[in-house]
């Protein structure tokens, strides 16, 4: 492992400073997250307002989410060994004027690239969020600031669509997208000026080169792997996938290469760490079946049964009030139960998704947003079980000055996960869609099976990280 660059925990920082620093991370990390799920239900004003074609709309939704994962791990180790301060504030004013920006957007060209750097700010702020968390909380404090987390992580995804169907009904369907983007900026700006106030300044131990050989092939392994995946309902043809593995093949030269180096820009020793290896590959299952619920469920309201908005937003609540609550809770008692409390969430999850399911077979109609308020609340109290103890536990035995680079990797393999995940439930819901003339109901529920299938692999995951802990002596996690 490295030897830190920056100080543990800087100087004269009391506990209340360090919880108003939280508030202001959470802020930013929310509008960040936010803007993954909000644009979604915001499309067809989109498409009426700009003249959109489908393939414009995709990139709207894939081009954030794909510059967003290119850079969080660079991001992060810039952060970790020059100025988490620095890096964060300069990620939220690119948010926020690009926010700004994709407002005031004259045509679909102009919002396609506000939204490239919006997705590119984005992934520089959240890594500097974990790594803060790692370097001014311990023990259990860490675990309820990592709650909060996975509180915002959970309600920002499920929230989204309910938010920006109410700008839309507001504002009107012809400029409503816009306020979308626009609401954004206000809390921006503030959040800049307390970020200012309140983020511990870097003190540092030595100066780190930042591996700009790493990065670049980092950059281009992400990039092979993900770009099928976003792009797979516009990009025709079975050629696109050759990009997977030629992505393997760099991001094992890019694994060479930082074995060599004497400046790596992730320390590779972290994946010999049972918690890290086994949480990483827990968030990157979960987040594929968790991230693909909303998005076929969005779909089958609005298409299938000509949901507005505000109405396939409101539906969407219940997980969003679950989720919340429930990360609260688990970040309060992670330290308690280990990686046993994340086996339990992905079993409640598992459970709450086969009612939902049962829910739609039996109220196909207009009825199924009531029918599936219960089933969607016990998936979000389970998720909420999952992603803030999940992250707690695998960064638990990080140096506190990898916690960027760390936290990086982690929300990469989440953003390739939620890519994956989306793409085969979604190939799967269209494909039945088509097959069955208009079928919404049916293909929501064939779109569930692929979800259930990675939330098990999830759980196989957690229950073989809580087995293996017993057999050593440690317990789970």
């Amino acid at each position: 492992m490295h030897t830190g660059t920056t100080a543990d925990a800087p100087p004269g920082t009391g506990r209340r400073r360090r919880w108003q620093a939280l508030s202001v991370c959470l802020v930013a990390a929310f509008m960040s997250l936010l803007d993954v799920s909000i644009v979604n239900v915001a499309l067809p004003s989109i498409r009426e307002g700009l003249h959109a074609s489908d393939a414009a709309l995709q990139w709207i939704v894939s081009g954030y989410a794909l510059t967003f994962g290119l850079v969080l791990v660079p991001a992060g180790r810039l952060g970790d060994a020059r100025s988490r301060r620095a890096v964060f504030m300069a990620g939220l004013a690119m948010f926020t004027a690009a926010s700004a920006l994709a407002g005031l957007a004259p045509g679909i060209t102009w919002l396609i690239a506000a939204r490239l750097v919006q997705g590119v700010a984005g992934g520089i702020l959240n890594p500097q969020v974990a790594g803060f968390i790692q370097q001014l909380f311990q023990d259990a404090e860490r675990g309820r600031a990592f709650g909060l987390l996975g509180g915002v992580i959970g309600v920002a995804t499920a929230v989204g669509p309910l938010l920006g169907g109410g700008l839309i009904a507001l504002a009107g369907p012809a400029d409503g997208w816009r306020w979308v983007f626009h609401v954004n900026v206000p809390v921006g700006l503030v959040a800049l000026v307390l970020a200012w106030r309140l983020l511990p300044e870097p003190v540092y131990e030595e100066r780190r080169g930042l591996d700009p050989p790493g990065v670049l092939l980092l950059g281009a392994g992400v990039l092979c792997v993900l770009l099928p995946f976003v792009q797979e309902q516009q990009w025709q043809g079975a050629g696109k996938w050759l990009l997977v593995p030629a992505g393997g093949v760099v991001l094992a030269a890019f694994v060479a290469w930082e074995r060599r180096t004497a400046t790596p820009m992730i320390d590779l020793a972290l994946f010999r760490l049972r918690s890290y290896a086994l949480g990483s590959a827990i968030a990157l299952l979960y987040f594929a079946g968790f991230t693909a619920v909303f998005f076929i469920f969005t779909l089958y309201l609005q298409n299938g049964l000509g949901y507005t908005a505000l109405e396939a937003g409101l539906a969407i609540t219940p997980f969003a009030v679950g989720s919340g609550v429930a990360a609260v809770i688990g970040g309060r008692v992670v330290t308690r139960y280990g990686r046993p409390l994340v086996a339990v969430g992905l079993g409640v999850v598992v459970v709450g998704l086969a009612a939902a399911w049962v829910a739609v077979e039996l109220v196909p109609g207009r009825g199924v947003g009531w029918a599936t308020a219960l089933p969607l609340l016990v998936t979000g109290a389970g998720s909420g079980m999952v992603i803030s103890p999940n992250q707690t536990l695998t960064l638990s035995e990080v140096p506190r000055t990898e916690g960027g680079s760390a936290s990086g990797v982690l929300q990469t393999g989440q953003r390739v996960g939620s890519a994956a995940g989306i793409a085969a439930t979604g190939s799967v819901f269209f494909a039945t869609v088509a097959g069955t003339r208009g079928d919404w109901a049916t293909a929501f529920r064939h779109g569930l099976v692929v979800v259930l299938v990675f939330v098990l692999a999830a759980l196989a995951a957690a229950v073989a990280d809580v087995v293996s802990g017993r057999l050593d002596g440690h317990g789970g996690g």
